[in-house]
């Protein structure tokens, strides 16, 4: 049974940092990602790390903000600077094993099977 916990959210002010981590149990390695909805909008995808490290970004937060992952405590990060008021969403963990993020630009929510519960991010102006 796979499960995801994400951690870190909170409330920031416009430009400032924030760091989501998610732990995974009981998963193998394969794409793993994240994903953010905010209110009365749809869910759209943050940034994707591959089994092989390469990574994706949305262009709205590239340069912004980093994936990455430790194999060895099987957790994923984001790190996000310079945050903005637009950033307000729900944050989710997302992944699916075995196999990699696909030969899309950004992989869809489809392709993800296993979801966290999220953590809420709040940027103020």
């Amino acid at each position: 049974q796979v499960q995801l916990v994400e951690s870190g959210g909170g409330s920031v002010q416009a430009g400032g940092s924030l760091s989501l981590s998610c732990a995974a149990s009981g998963y193998s390695r394969g794409c793993m990602g994240w994903f953010r909805q905010a209110p009365g909008k749809e869910r759209e995808g943050v940034a994707v790390i591959d089994s092989d490290g390469s990574t994706r970004y949305a262009d709205s937060v590239k340069g912004r903000f980093t994936i990455s992952k430790d194999n060895a405590k099987n957790t994923l990060y984001l790190q996000m600077n310079s945050l903005k008021p637009e950033d307000t969403a729900m944050y989710y963990c997302a992944a699916r094993a075995y196999i990699g993020c696909g030969t899309w630009s950004f992989p869809p929510e489809s392709w993800f099977i296993y979801w966290g519960q999220g953590t809420q991010v709040t940027v103020s102006s």
